[in-house]
């Protein structure tokens, strides 16, 4: 007999695997953008003094142009998803956008970076102003850099600038500088620098500052003024006592 041979196996039904359709477009998850870098606003009480200067006059000196922003210790994010490529400017400032509070800067939503930048130099942020950050802003195209060392122990001379030239950043000769961009002169007075307009020759003031003086020059008016009056009633009673004297 020839042996029956026994029917194959039949395989098990495989089940189908079912994958779950995604958007074409899928959204981003959301990006978290500090708003602090847990480092502290300035290493000393003249820094502080300084920044705040450098932020209010140059904020008032532009108050009637609308498409100037002004801003100091504000963290600038320059890489889209990024937001370890990040960099805070002790002061800056940026043409063609917008004035206006902000939380933090994003390059990619604001459209450009700023044209001035000024870092107040110490023993702590010497060599970062000098090396990552300079190259940082000369990568984003600042018009201009400056660095300034209030207490005089870290940079020969305290003020220092560069002006960016066909992409690369070359050093202004000079201990007192002017910015091209800003349209301002940069003087150094003891531990401060001030910033004058060569037009007329002032130096720009804080709104607090221009209070100051304008207080300061309305009481000298009026002891001008009290001493002018006391002036002429003295005279007049010479007068008069030259006249008695005449029999007049």
């Amino acid at each position: 007999m020839t042996p029956i041979e026994a029917p194959l196996p039949v395989p098990p039904a495989v089940e189908e695997v079912k994958y779950e359709k995604r958007p074409a477009t899928a959204v981003r998850p959301a990006v978290y953008y500090p708003e602090s870098d847990g480092e502290p606003m300035a290493e000393t009480d003249v820094h502080r003094k300084q920044m705040v200067y450098l932020i209010e006059a140059l904020t008032d000196y532009f108050r009637d142009d609308p498409q100037v922003y002004v801003a100091g210790n504000l963290l600038l994010y320059y890489a889209e998803g990024d937001p370890e490529q990040s960099v805070a400017p002790d002061v800056f400032v940026v043409f063609g956008v917008p004035g206006g509070n902000r939380r933090v800067y994003k390059l990619w939503e604001e459209g450009k970076g700023p044209d001035v930048v000024f870092e107040l130099t110490s023993r702590a942020t010497m060599w970062k102003d000098l090396g990552p950050k300079k190259g940082t802003y000369e990568m984003l195209g600042v018009r201009e850099y400056f660095l300034f060392d209030p207490l005089k122990e870290y940079l020969k001379p305290p003020l220092q600038g560069y002006r960016l030239e066909e992409g690369i950043y070359r050093w202004v000769e000079g201990e007192q500088l002017s910015s091209q961009v800003l349209g301002l002169e940069l003087r150094v007075e003891g531990e401060f620098l001030r910033l004058y307009d060569p037009k007329t020759g002032e130096k720009l003031l804080t709104p607090l500052e221009a209070q100051a003086a304008r207080r300061e020059a309305e009481a000298l008016a009026k002891q001008e003024a009290k001493a002018r009056r006391e002036a002429e009633a003295e005279l007049e009673r010479l007068r008069a006592e030259l006249a008695r004297l005449r029999g007049e």
